[in-house]
């Protein structure tokens, strides 16, 4: 293997990350060829380097989907891509997105206990909150908030507008969610409408809120595309306190006369730059144009580039700016790129990754939905326990995915970009760029599934070699 800076790193990672394969998982299973799996005693050509190309293609533009839900029961506590460009470019040239140096791929996870951690200064019971959500909190035994709430939820109970940045699994929605909730408990003339750019993040929120509001009499109606609409419809009859959304199937669900933006007198856009990215643009300058002047706005991210922060300080009054992290990187996550020399041999090489004792709980992303169902059909044939997510797919589908997959009862998840932002699941222990994503923030949101916490992770990210 030719020798880089790297080289050090690389080969403690491999020899950590991927011992022989006697007795590991899966390890009497042949390879996709009928080969073996490799031998960890000589360093795999296709680990490491800092040369090579990215695969092209377009991914779910709009990811929407579908679920609803109303009231407050408590929930339960519980073929493949050809690469494309060449070899010794360290900066491969893509059809679409933007051109990525793949050296970014590659970086050591920090030491966790030597991480300079930001200071909390309150507890949940030091915030003005209402005894009904103090309760729910210490039901789910929450005492400390996490930095983005411990800095926000005094301002959003005051009732200003705010920007809120901090990486993904940091605690957004609860920073949100819990001042909202006691503002409309105070006066239930106030409404709330979030919005979030996937139907799994809309549930998300949707799930949380029943948790802090239980036994409150708060309800909520959600409302994201592509299932049949006629239930969706019946909550919004009943005039829920909180609408919780996809920007399409609120537009429609406007155009229809059954939502009425103008009588919500808050607004949350959660994932801003997901959903700008996403197209949505024009779809929420429509929603706010419509809603009344008085109002409270907030805006979450994990990023917000410069053309997203102009239009948000547009639509906000004053704004409060909270930000906890402003590094590019999840520094949890031991980052490497495996080295794709053969084509035709990519998934063995991925086969063998899977097939290793680490590998316990593995998110899988691919930037089509055709290469999704192809890669998953091969792994489930070569005896994998996987399944996949994307836009095509019925909610109840990819409902049924992410329950298996959060169960244990899959430890594979094969997706589109769609489970980049708003999936919480615990204890994934790596995330592999089958193929390189669009944008280097799509590639930051999609290493976040990993890494969570205090906890560590690993990512790999496939790259041409040749």
């Amino acid at each position: 293997m030719q020798k880089t800076a790297n080289t050090t790193f690389q080969s403690r990672f491999i020899k950590k990350k991927y011992p022989a394969s006697a007795g590991s998982r899966n390890s009497n299973r042949p390879s996709s060829d009928g080969s073996s799996s490799f031998d960890s005693r000589k360093k795999p050509s296709y680990f490491g380097g800092n040369s090579g190309s990215s695969s092209d293609g377009r991914g779910d533009r709009r990811s929407q989907g579908q679920s609803s839900s109303y009231g407050n029961s408590r929930p339960s506590s519980g073929g493949f891509r050809r690469s494309s460009g060449g070899g010794r470019n360290s900066r491969p040239k893509r059809s679409f997105g933007e051109s990525i140096d793949i050296s970014k791929f590659v970086k050591k996870s920090s030491d966790i206990q030597q991480k300079e951690l930001t200071e909390i200064t309150h507890k949940f019971s030091d915030f003005a909150l209402c005894e009904p959500i103090l309760q729910n909190l210490k039901h789910k035994k929450y005492e400390t908030p996490t930095p983005i709430q411990d800095q926000a939820i005094n301002h959003l109970l005051e009732g200003r507008d705010l920007i809120g940045l901090a990486n993904t699994g940091t605690g957004k929605t609860a920073a949100f969610l819990l001042p909202l909730i006691n503002k409309v408990w105070n006066d239930k003339s106030q409404k709330v409408l979030i919005i979030a750019p996937t139907r799994e993040l809309a549930q998300q929120i949707e799930v949380e809120f029943r948790q802090f509001s239980w036994n409150m009499k708060l309800f909520s109606a959600i409302c994201v595309g592509g299932a049949p609409v006629f239930k969706q419809i019946g909550n919004l009859k009943r005039n829920p306190h909180f609408v919780i959304g996809t920007p399409g199937r609120l537009k429609d669900l406007s155009e229809r006369g059954l939502v009425d933006f103008t009588k919500f007198n808050n607004i949350v856009l959660d994932e801003v730059d997901r959903m700008l990215d996403m197209g949505f643009v024009d779809e929420i300058k429509e929603i706010v144009k419509q809603l009344p002047e008085d109002r409270q706005s907030l805006f979450f991210s994990a990023t917000m580039p410069i053309k997203i922060r102009d239009l948000v300080t547009k639509i906000l009054k004053d704004p409060i700016t909270v930000e906890i992290k402003s590094g590019q990187t999840t520094e949890n996550v031991d980052q490497d790129i495996v080295r794709v020399r053969d084509r035709e041999m990519k998934f063995t090489q991925l086969s063998e990754i899977l097939r290793q004792d680490d590998s316990k709980k593995v998110l899988i992303f691919i930037e089509t939905k055709a290469e999704v169902e192809k890669l998953t059909r091969n792994l489930v044939t070569e005896g994998f326990k996987a399944d996949s997510i994307h836009g095509d797919k019925k909610q109840h589908q990819r409902q049924r995915a992410l329950t298996s997959f959060k169960r244990d009862d899959i430890n594979i998840l094969v997706a589109t970009d769609v489970a980049a932002r708003g999936l919480d699941i615990n204890d994934i222990s790596h995330v592999i760029n089958y193929t390189v994503p669009q944008t280097y923030n799509d590639y930051i949101h999609r290493i976040g599934r990993t890494g969570r916490g205090m906890k560590k992770g690993s990512a790999l990210t496939f790259v041409d070699a040749r």
